[in-house]
C-alpha cells in the first residue's frame, strides 16, 4: 500500500478536496434549480397576462405545449398540466420579490404541493422557509402541511415571556407547538402514561420529526437522585439549536395545577445535576390529553423556570374495534394450542 495513502496528512488533505467537490456540486444543483424555477415563474406570468389581454382562453396553453415540445424535444416539464402549474405559481405569489426568491430555493415538486394545498400566501411562505431551513423531503413537507404545523407552531401556553431572555424568546417559542400530533400511534380511548411513553420511544423517528429540528433524545425514565431519593423524568431531550435540555412529562389526563410544581422540581434538578456551564437554562414541556388554558396560565404564570403546556392528539382506534381485539391472554392461549398441535 502506498505510504502517501496511509499518511494522516494526506487523508485529511483528500477529505478536504472531497468536501470542496461536494460543496461545489450542491451549489451547482441549487443554481440550476433557481434558474429553472425562475423560468417557470416567467412562463406562468406571460401566460396569465396574455390570457388576460386576449380571448384565447385555455386553448393558449395547449398550443404552447405543442410548440415548446416541438422546439425543445429533449426538455421535460412543458406538459399542459405543468404549464397550468406555472400559471398558478404566478397567480399565487404575484409580484412578491421576497416569495420569488424563497420559492426558487426549493424543488418544483415541493412548489406544486404548496400551491395545490395552501391558499394563504403567509402560510405558504412559512412552509417554504421551513423546507429550506430543515431540508424537508416532499413527503415530510406534505406531512407537515396535513398536520397543520403552521397553526400549531409556537402556540403552546408558556411562561417564556417572563422566564426567557428577550434575545432567545422567538427561537424558544417557535421550538414548541400545540397540539402535538401523534398520528403515527393508534390507541383506544383507555391509555396509560407508560403506554404512551413506550409507544413514542418505539416510534422515535416519527416522534423526533414531530418535535422538530434540533431535538435529540437523551433518555426515558431518566433518573435523578436528590437527598438520597430517586426521581424519574418521563423523557429527557436536548435541543442543540437552543442549547438547552428539555424535560418532557406526559399526562394522559387533563392538566392539573400540581403538575407544574413537579415539573419545576425536575427543571431545578436537571439544572443543578445535568446542565453544564455551556448549556442554557432547562425548559419543561408538559404534554397532556386536555387542558383549561386559564388554569394552565395560573399554574405556570408565577414560576421562574421556563415551562410550557400542550395537548396531544392521537389517531384513536374506534372502541368497537378495540373491543374486538384479543387480549394478551387469548393470544397466548392460541399460541399454546398451535404448539400442542
Amino acid at each position: 500500500m502506498s505510504l502517501i495513502i496511509a499518511d494522516q496528512e494526506y487523508i485529511d488533505f483528500i477529505q478536504n478536496l472531497k468536501n470542496e467537490v461536494k460543496s461545489a456540486r450542491q451549489k451547482a444543483i441549487r443554481s440550476v434549480n433557481t434558474e429553472l424555477i425562475q423560468l417557470y415563474y416567467n412562463i406562468g406570468q406571460k401566460i396569465e397576462l396574455k390570457q388576460q389581454d386576449t380571448n384565447w382562453g385555455d386553448d393558449l396553453i395547449g398550443q404552447i405545449e405543442k410548440d415548446l415540445k416541438k422546439e425543445f424535444p429533449d426538455m421535460t416539464g412543458f406538459s399542459r398540466r405543468n404549464l397550468i402549474y406555472m400559471r398558478n405559481l404566478y397567480k399565487f405569489i404575484g409580484e412578491s420579490q421576497k416569495v420569488q426568491q424563497l420559492v426558487a430555493q426549493i424543488p418544483w415538486g415541493h412548489i406544486i404541493l404548496i400551491i395545490s394545498k395552501i391558499k394563504d400566501l403567509n402560510e405558504a411562505e412559512f412552509y417554504i422557509q421551513d423546507t429550506i431551513k430543515n431540508n424537508w423531503s416532499r413527503v415530510i413537507l406534505e406531512h407537515q402541511i396535513e398536520s397543520g404545523l403552521y397553526k400549531r407552531q409556537g402556540k403552546t401556553i408558556s411562561n417564556f415571556e417572563t422566564s426567557i431572555e428577550p434575545k432567545d424568546l422567538e427561537a424558544v417559542s417557535s421550538a414548541f407547538k400545540d397540539p402535538y400530533i401523534f398520528d403515527f400511534l393508534s390507541f383506544s380511548s383507555e391509555l396509560k402514561e407508560r403506554d404512551l411513553e413506550q409507544a413514542l420511544i418505539d416510534n422515535i423517528t416519527s416522534f423526533l420529526l414531530e418535535m422538530g429540528k434540533g431535538f435529540a433524545f437523551i433518555g426515558r425514565q431518566y433518573k435523578l437522585t436528590v437527598a438520597g431519593d430517586e426521581f424519574f423524568i418521563d423523557l429527557l431531550f436536548y435541543n442543540y439549536i437552543l442549547k438547552r435540555f428539555v424535560v418532557i412529562e406526559l399526562k394522559t389526563t387533563k392538566f392539573e395545577p400540581e403538575f407544574a410544581g413537579k415539573l419545576g422540581f425536575y427543571l431545578t434538578a436537571v439544572d443543578k445535576q445535568v446542565k453544564t456551564e455551556t448549556d442554557k437554562e432547562t425548559i419543561g414541556l408538559l404534554i397532556c390529553k386536555d387542558k383549561n388554558s386559564l388554569v394552565v396560565d395560573y399554574a405556570i404564570g408565577g414560576k421562574d423556570k421556563p415551562m410550557a403546556v400542550a395537548e396531544y392528539k392521537l389517531s384513536e382506534m374506534p372502541s368497537e374495534f378495540a373491543n374486538c381485539l384479543p387480549s394478551k391472554e387469548e393470544i397466548q392461549s392460541l399460541i399454546n394450542i398451535v404448539d400442542e398441535e
